[in-house]
């Protein structure tokens, strides 16, 4: 039986006021700030964000060292990225993201593999700038063809003091004006990875922009449809299935930043036309400061689902000409045979089914589309790591009474999930297995559990595959929902 929107938010509120009673008097204060219900017409989903974790819960974060080495900076292809610090970090990150790639590995392009410092005791004692500085000549010695490092800092560098913007410059000149860039993202900096993807863009502007001499590719040629993917790391080959739909309109596709994408590719960015950004919350920085600097405009867009797909096409083309808008159309149209078998297929099976999400970056808003797309609600969505502007984004896809949570506790999304009941949950990792342990069917939202892409109209057809197939699994009649055990 279906209820009404405001039966929805008094069954959120009593849910929220439940979930809080576990904790105690204080800590129940601070926790509600960031649990609501959103109210139509507000100009944010009224929860509070960008805040410290409390102590004592299980906060599905990560640190700034995993928003800029694992997020910013380890999808690009051709540098070696060196974990700076203990070996723990750099192995706990290695090849976790799915960030496809074309070349050889080992020879020309390096995302799948791990290097490391690995400090010790003496390391932390008497500093590792000369354990660096030997690295650096070791990694020149091994691969040959890389053409940038990057020394991601973990926890220790901070704390002891070691000067790596010294040993990058030393070595930079030593190896003719290298790209060698420190990155100061050790973890305990900021409340979540998102200071990490600051960091990492601050990072880019200082020692890739302001190092490159504008004259350095005189080869490159600029044309008047040039633009650069910000802010797609290929998971799955997401930005491929983007790529492909910009240049059936006819635009060049000069950088993809950062997934598959070159430290030329990040050099040229500045010739471009147009910026049009996937992850705002990780690459909204970079964008700012290149249309404060080259007075380059930047779009945000959406590829998940064919309603987000049409509309960000229009979007991305009205910034060029006639010719590039009639092109948008006919792309469109193009794929609009395949959006409609995809839907008549899976729609009738995944009609009102209702979804609980909750991921970092920018999918618990972008993805409500393509869900919407297949006939499936999202009652309730938040975000890891999100900022307000993030929380006014998400107005513009969420319906009236829909839940809110920010950096959600394991607590709480379970609590949430066990009275909202959906019949899918979208989350990350460390989430899957709980809930599919409790019977609810579940797809891994952050790396699209070993499939993909998810973008474009091939991706949809992906998506849409794959949520029917954890849904309409036969193997949940198998299990019993702790939560629809009958009454004794």
């Amino acid at each position: 039986m279906s209820i009404t929107v405001e039966d929805r938010k008094a069954e959120n509120k009593a849910l929220i006021d439940e979930v809080l009673k576990a904790y105690p008097e204080k800590m129940a204060k601070r926790r509600a700030k960031h649990l609501g219900t959103y109210e139509e017409g507000k100009p944010d989903c009224g929860v509070k964000s960008n805040i410290k974790s409390l102590p004592g819960v299980m906060t599905i974060r990560g640190c700034a060292y995993a928003g800029s080495k694992g997020v910013v900076w380890g999808p690009i292809k051709d540098m070696i990225h060196i974990s700076h610090g203990p070996v723990g970090c750099g192995q706990y990150s290695w090849a976790a993201r799915r960030n496809y790639y074309i070349g050889v590995t080992g020879v020309d392009t390096f995302v799948t593999m791990q290097f490391t410092s690995d400090f010790q005791e003496k390391d932390i004692v008497f500093g590792g700038d000369k354990k660096l500085d030997k690295i650096i000549d070791e990694i020149q010695d091994l691969f040959p063809l890389n053409k940038g490092i990057s020394i991601q800092s973990e926890c220790p560098i901070g704390l002891i003091g070691d000067d790596i913007e010294a040993v990058s410059k030393k070595k930079s000149k030593e190896y003719e004006g290298k790209t060698i860039v420190p990155v100061r993202c050790e973890g305990f900096r900021g409340v979540s990875q998102s200071l990490g993807h600051h960091i990492a863009n601050d990072a880019i502007r200082d020692w890739v922009f302001d190092k490159t001499d504008p004259n350095k590719r005189p080869d490159f040629v600029s044309t008047p449809y040039d633009v650069a993917i910000i802010g797609d790391y290929n998971i799955g080959g997401d930005a491929w299935s983007s790529r492909i739909l910009l240049e059936e309109m006819g635009l060049r596709v000069i950088a993809q930043w950062s997934g598959d994408g070159t430290i030329a590719e990040l050099e040229n960015t500045p010739k471009a036309k147009l910026n049009v950004l996937h992850c705002y919350r990780s690459m909204n920085y970079i964008s700012r400061h290149m249309e404060e600097k080259y007075g380059i405009p930047w779009v945000e867009y959406n590829f998940f689902g064919p309603s987000m797909i049409e509309k960000s096409l229009r979007e991305i083309a009205s910034h060029f000409d006639d010719t590039i808008k009639a092109n948008a159309e006919k792309v469109i149209a193009k794929y609009k045979p395949m959006v409609e078998a995809v839907i008549a297929k899976y729609k009738p099976r995944l009609q009102g089914k209702k979804v609980m999400l909750y991921v970092g970056g920018l999918r618990p808003r972008h993805v409500i589309g393509a869900y919407e797309d297949l006939g499936m609600e999202v009652v309730g969505t938040g975000y890891e790591f999100a900022h307000n502007d993030d929380y006014q984004r998400t107005t513009h896809y969420i319906k009236d009474g829909t839940l809110i949570y920010d950096d959600v506790t394991g607590y709480e999304f379970e609590k949430f999930v066990e009275k909202v009941q959906p019949d899918l949950v979208g989350s990350g990792i460390k989430e899957k297995y709980v809930f599919q342990k409790m019977g609810v069917p579940f797809r891994q939202m952050h790396s699209w559990d070993y499939s993909g892409p998810y973008h474009g109209y091939d991706g949809f057809a992906i998506f849409a595959r794959d949520m029917d197939m954890a849904i309409s699994s036969p193997i949940w009649g198998l299990s019993k929902l702790p939560f629809k055990k009958k009454a004794a």
